[in-house]
């Protein structure tokens, strides 16, 4: 008799491991996938905030928000724009 010392029996529980991990990722895909965790949309519309329903905002806009609020004096406006390598009066003037 040949107890575990045939032909490959010793390799044998390495197919049992992989087997059951292949069962495991296919399960975890499953469920992701029920329950909304894997999405279709695209990761460019997931960084812009399209897929989230978030607008975005440009640095400059962000800027003349909280100017026009009364968040920042004119001189950090300026300044701030400046930091951004942007004129006060914009791109086109």
């Amino acid at each position: 008799m040949m107890f575990g010392n045939g032909y490959g029996s010793g390799w044998m529980w390495l197919w049992g491991l992989v087997a059951i991990a292949g069962l495991l990722l296919l399960v975890f895909v499953i469920v992701r996938a029920t329950t909304g965790g894997i999405t279709r949309s695209s990761a460019s519309e997931v960084q812009s905030g399209v897929a989230a329903g978030v607008a975005t905002s440009t640095p400059r806009q962000i800027l003349e928000e909280r100017y026009a609020k009364g968040e920042l004096t004119t001189d950090e406006y300026r300044e701030r724009l400046s930091v951004l390598g942007e004129s006060p009066l914009g791109k086109d003037g």
